[in-house]
C-alpha cells in the first residue's frame, strides 16, 4: 500500500471559510471595464452577459474567482473589455445583492436593470400587472366546477 506524501485530502482543499459577510469597498468601474448581468452560465468557467451598454459578450471567469466566487444568472458583474475582441470580456468582479443595489441607487447601473430576478430577462420593464401564467376565478366559476 502507498505511502501518503501529500498535505491532506479533501478537506484541506476546501480551505478555511473565509468571512465574506464583513463589508468590502465598493469598486466602480474605471475605463475598459463595464458592468454586465448573468444572462446564463455556460460552464468551462464562461458565462453569457449583457453589458450594460447593451452588447451580448462571452465572459470568462478569472481563475482567481473560479471555484471560489459562485456565480449564477442574474448577478451583476464587472468585466474587463477586451481591446482585441469585442464579442468576449473578462470577469473581475461579482456585486453581492446589497453592493448592486448601491450601485443602483448611485446612478451607475440603468433604472431599467432587474436585480432581484434569479433570470436575467431582456433588460426592459414588462410589469403590466398582470402575469401569464396567473389566472383569477370567481366564486361563481369555481362552484361550477
Amino acid at each position: 500500500m502507498p505511502k501518503n506524501k501529500g498535505k491532506g485530502g479533501k478537506n484541506r482543499k476546501r480551505g478555511k471559510n473565509e468571512a465574506e459577510d464583513e463589508k468590502r469597498e465598493l469598486v466602480f468601474k474605471e475605463d475598459g471595464q463595464e458592468y454586465a448581468q448573468v444572462l446564463r452560465m455556460l460552464g468551462n468557467g464562461r458565462c453569457e452577459a449583457l453589458c450594460i451598454d447593451g452588447t451580448k459578450r462571452l465572459c470568462h471567469i478569472r481563475g482567481k474567482m473560479h471555484k471560489k466566487v459562485w456565480i449564477a444568472s442574474g448577478d451583476i458583474i464587472l468585466v474587463g473589455l477586451r481591446d482585441y475582441q469585442d464579442d468576449k470580456a473578462d470577469v473581475i468582479l461579482k456585486y453581492q445583492p446589497d453592493e448592486a443595489r448601491l450601485l443602483k441607487a448611485y446612478g451607475e447601473l440603468p433604472e431599467n436593470v432587474r436585480l432581484n430576478e434569479g433570470i436575467a430577462g431582456d433588460m426592459d420593464d414588462d410589469e403590466d400587472g398582470e402575469g401569464d401564467d396567473y389566472i383569477e376565478f370567481e366564486d361563481e366559476d369555481i362552484d361550477r366546477i
